[in-house]
């Protein structure tokens, strides 16, 4: 349930000038609540309309995290002439799933539709800012309450809940089929950061509980030339755990792309 301003202390960590737009996925923070949910597909399709509204004909870096993330290495290989580089935060996919998962996963949407999720509400914008460093004991209390006033927001009742679409938390129906992304990464041509954190669970998570750094080189490898960096003391909220750290590897990274670019002209 991120909001854009989550990037806020990753931007004040960037020391050059940079022109940054940070949106709202649908249905997050400040953007609206769409009537018939949400498939994974609708979010491709808004950042290329963003893209089309806002730099129609220049090239851009796009960086997410986690779903961000994701998002941000698919459309890299769908619109490979419209990106200069692409960065991920501790997003590397989901774990693969079977055919077999598509019952299971059908009966599951059938009966979210059925009984709507719901999201939990607080006393006040204090009570948010508790859950976030308890969710994250590496968030200094400064941080969660910055967070807290645009991850949630204040109900006539006067208390708060959290300023996303409940619908987020329903279950996909389809299945997900890790060879499909593979064949989309596989048209990258831009550069390719994957940023992973020390202490995160995806590589885990990935793995099904195998070998979760070989399963992380087995995705690599379907786009050409794509680094990983590593940051240290880091969980999967890393734009919030070290902030400065990824800036830099992040400016490291930009600023390299940018050095190769001239000496190719």
């Amino acid at each position: 349930m991120d909001v854009s301003a989550s990037f806020q202390f990753l931007i004040d960590g960037l020391r050059a000038d940079w022109h940054v737009l940070a949106p709202d996925w649908r249905g997050f923070g400040l953007t609206e609540w769409p009537r018939d949910g949400y498939w994974f597909a609708d979010y491709l399709a808004d950042l290329d309309a963003l893209v089309r509204a806002l730099a129609p004909d220049e090239k851009f870096d796009v960086a997410g995290h986690s779903l961000g993330g994701n998002i941000a290495l698919l459309y890299a290989g769908l619109r490979p002439d419209h990106v200069r580089s692409v960065v991920s935060l501790d997003g590397f996919g989901i774990p693969a799933e079977g055919t077999d998962r598509a019952p299971e996963k059908l009966t599951a949407w059938l009966d979210a539709l059925a009984l709507p999720p719901a999201l939990a509400n607080y006393a006040d914008f204090a009570a948010v800012a508790d859950r976030l460093q308890k969710n994250n004991p590496r968030m200094s209390r400064d941080r969660a309450n910055f967070l807290a006033d645009h991850w949630a927001v204040q109900q006539a009742d006067g208390r708060v809940r959290l300023n996303a679409d409940p619908r987020h938390k329903w279950p996909f129906p389809i299945v997900y089929r890790l060879e499909e992304t593979f064949a989309v990464w596989e048209k990258i041509v831009a550069p390719t950061l994957w940023v992973a954190a020390s202490d995160s669970r995806i590589p885990k998570w990935l793995s099904k509980g195998g070998q979760g750094d070989a399963e992380i080189s087995r995705r690599m490898a379907h786009i050409r030339g794509a680094r990983l960096v590593t940051i240290e003391d880091a969980g999967h909220m890393l734009h919030h755990d070290q902030p400065e750290a990824v800036a830099a590897v992040l400016e490291e990274f930009l600023f390299a792309v940018r050095s190769t670019e001239e000496v190719a002209k």
